[in-house]
């Protein structure tokens, strides 16, 4: 790890604790691992990531605050993303890339709209240590991963300040169904717009806190409630794409104008356990990706 690196994360251990000295509690946890081989069973493009996060407040009554910072979650995420072969590349295709960020985000709402707003930083290059992971636990695996040449070419060391802001309103239909329009903005590591949905049918959601995971937009539970039985989640959105640092213009790569993501998954909730598994299928992110993927996410919540 380089010593930017140690030092942001070190930042954000010493910044954490003295949100609970401000009179915050812990108020919930929430993560979300997501793979490739989950979906489509390839290894390719976006390959695997995992979201983390972690909730503090002045308490939960079932509803968000209505001034900003009162709820702050704070976010840790991991991304890869490889090309399709992992030995030699096709022409065109995308650079290994290894993303770490760490951020602090408000949850609020005001006029019945919900808002999410704040910021990360975003690690690129060797110095997360991504690269050497990835090919370590395709060691461990028994399975070829990345060449020397494929982490040699890899997004090379970069620190990203990213703006990440989102707002929706939830329309509900009878105790168990709804439908939540939003949009999202971000920029930084990438800059882009985004507009979408997500129907919820189920107790998901019902006196909870979600947030949303960067890559699949599949949203996850920090804070819950619970109310056990089976709930059930559609969605989908398109982001117009203005820049992105993993698909660099100086390299040659040309963006598709536009992304898209469909989303589907289904929840469980026991009396003591919860698990999630959930499919999302996302569109070409540049003009040499011959297709769109399909990536898996599963959150397994077990207490023993």
């Amino acid at each position: 790890m380089s010593r930017v690196l140690a030092l942001a994360v070190l930042a954000m251990m010493t910044f954490a604790p003295q949100t609970f000295a401000q009179g915050r509690e812990a108020l919930g946890n929430g993560r979300l691992v997501t793979n490739d081989l989950y979906g489509d069973t390839a290894d390719r493009w976006q390959s695997g990531s995992v979201a983390g996060s972690h909730v503090v407040g002045h308490g939960w009554t079932g509803f968000l605050p209505d001034r900003p910072f009162d709820i702050i979650e704070y976010r840790i995420n991991a991304q890869v993303a490889t090309p399709a072969k992992l030995g030699t590349p096709a022409a065109g295709d995308r650079p290994f890339a290894g993303v770490l960020s760490l951020g602090a985000h408000s949850h609020f709402a005001r006029a019945g709209f919900e808002f999410a707003v704040g910021a990360d930083l975003a690690f690129t290059g060797p110095q997360t240590g991504l690269s050497a992971l990835h090919v370590a636990l395709h060691d461990l695996l028994g399975t070829k991963g990345a060449s020397k040449s494929v982490t040699d070419n890899q997004i090379g060391n970069g620190i990203h300040p990213t703006f990440v802001g989102e707002a929706g309103r939830s329309f509900n239909f009878g105790n168990a169904t709804s439908v939540r329009p939003f949009v999202e903005t971000r920029w930084g590591l990438e800059t882009l717009v985004r507009a979408g949905a997500d129907l919820t049918i189920g107790n998901v959601g019902q006196g909870e806190l979600l947030v949303r995971d960067p890559v699949t937009g599949q949203r996850y539970r920090v804070v819950k409630q619970l109310m056990p039985g089976f709930s059930y989640v559609l969605g989908g959105d398109i982001a117009y794409v203005d820049s992105s640092a993993l698909l660099p213009t100086d390299r040659g790569y040309d963006l598709t104008d536009t992304r898209s993501r469909v989303r589907a998954g289904v929840h469980w909730q026991g009396d003591r356990n919860a698990a999630f598994y959930g499919v999302t299928y996302l569109s070409e992110e540049y003009t040499a990706q011959p297709k769109g993927q399909v990536v898996g996410s599963v959150r397994l919540d077990f207490k023993f």
